[in-house]
């Protein structure tokens, strides 16, 4: 059981030495998947624009029937 104890100690040094180098942290990480994220804001930004128009259309017809039906609005 000594001789175990023995061996551990130098098994145990030589494994806490063999640990990897820290990161520089100097220098930022460079940016990976910026085509990816790109073409999501693209399509993000493209339904934002849709929902947005079929708003003031929905809002351009609702004035128009406002008009049409003389301005009463009961829904108030």
């Amino acid at each position: 059981m000594k001789r175990l104890s023995l061996l551990m100690v130098p098994l145990l040094l030589a494994l806490a030495a063999c640990r990897p180098q820290a990161p520089d942290t100097e220098r930022p990480p460079e940016p990976q998947a910026t085509a990816l994220r790109d073409a999501m804001k693209k399509d993000l930004d493209q339904a934002k624009a849709a929902a947005a128009a079929a708003e003031q259309a929905s809002k351009a017809q609702k004035a128009e029937l406002d008009a049409a039906i003389g301005g009463t609005d009961t829904a108030k």
